[in-house]
């Protein structure tokens, strides 16, 4: 069990999956930039958060709902939760939530959404003592909704993610750079310098791909 002052953003868990040093940039050395796809995200979040709860017929809806676990030591906030009545065994009504994130992209190749919606779920478990079994990833490119099964396998490598995490900050060791494809979509390139830090190319042929991607002359000799 973690205390309060141990607790680590929800959000950081997709920051760990996607990129190591991207997670020890923000949540260790405090480092931030924006660029157009965080801006984006943060107006789609806004608008989701905006207006009060609603009900619609067996569905009572909650937006921007404050979550936390003492067991993974995490906290954040969910964009939506929809709490589904359904019969239980006993005949009696149960709400069921059903945690929904937003995100301004699409569907990504590895598992960073997935993880942060189940780490939701598993605040949501621990907070109302009650199973959550699925919840949904909405895309604003795709402008739908993919459910996510909050399985045994999910469930593991969320729990996994949050140690990592939790080990990462705790040492306070920034990881090296390793220059990756998906370092030219990240809004901390500048700063993290993956190119430059990499140790993956010589000074000298940095210093002509630099100049190329400024329009300037190939350095030869």
């Amino acid at each position: 069990m973690y205390q309060e002052d141990e607790f680590l953003p929800i959000s950081a868990l997709q920051h760990l999956i996607f990129c190591e040093r991207q997670c020890a940039l923000i949540h260790v050395e405090g480092v931030w930039e924006e660029n157009r796809w965080t801006v984006e995200g943060h107006h789609l979040h806004e608008r989701v958060h905006r207006g009060d709860g609603e009900s619609r017929g067996d569905v009572r809806i909650a937006r921007a709902l404050a979550l936390r676990s003492f067991r993974l030591g995490l906290t954040g906030m969910a964009d939506v939760v929809e709490f589904r009545r359904e019969e239980s065994a006993s005949g009696n009504d149960v709400w069921i939530p059903y945690p929904v994130e937003y995100k301004r992209g699409r569907p990504k190749p590895d598992r960073c959404d997935e993880v942060q919606l189940c780490a939701q779920a598993l605040c949501l478990e621990e907070m109302l003592k009650v199973k959550v079994p699925v919840g949904a990833l909405f895309y604003g490119k795709t402008h739908r909704r993919t459910d996510v099964s909050f399985d045994r396998e999910l469930r593991a490598l969320t729990e996994q993610t949050a140690a990592r995490l939790h080990l990462l900050v705790t040492t306070g060791r920034t990881p090296a750079a390793a220059y990756d494809k998906k370092c030219d979509q990240c809004s901390l390139r500048d700063m993290c310098l993956p190119k430059t830090t990499s140790g993956r190319r010589s000074a000298k042929r940095f210093i002509a791909e630099a100049l190329r991607e400024a329009g300037g002359s190939e350095v030869t000799g």
